[in-house]
């Protein structure tokens, strides 16, 4: 027997990735992450199987996420990662003696440098 799970639908060789279950009670049909281990109650389906999923008139498909599988990502964070970059590749006002002398000197001061440590002095010493 090969280790890996096939789609349980019929003339279907390609390998499962998502585990269909019925829950009779709730007119509900439950597709989530490849289970564990097979079961006799439970249908394996393979990607193309799973997209197309439909339920019976009357019934709620309830699609789980896989937590370890990679997510796209959102709106949210690619603006985030814009304004990063923008950040990183604004030009930086040091001053003219290159301590931090200039117009923006009420953060602290870097005194010296070590690796990646750096020696603050406060702007008030």
């Amino acid at each position: 027997m090969s280790p890996v799970r096939r789609c349980s639908r019929t003339a279907c060789g390609r390998p499962a990735v998502a585990t269909l279950t019925y829950v009779y009670a709730d007119s509900t049909a439950v597709l989530g992450p490849l289970a564990t281990y097979a079961e006799p109650h439970c249908y394996d389906l393979c990607a193309e199987h799973s997209e197309r999923l439909t339920a019976p008139r009357g019934w709620e498909v309830v699609r789980l996420s896989d937590p370890s599988a990679p997510t796209r990502p959102s709106g949210d964070d690619l603006e985030a990662l814009a304004n990063a970059v923008r950040e990183a590749a604004r030009p930086q006002d040091r001053g003219t003696d290159g301590r931090g002398g200039g117009p923006h000197a009420a953060g602290p001061v870097e005194v010296a440098r070590r690796g990646h440590l750096r020696v603050l002095r406060s702007p008030d010493s």
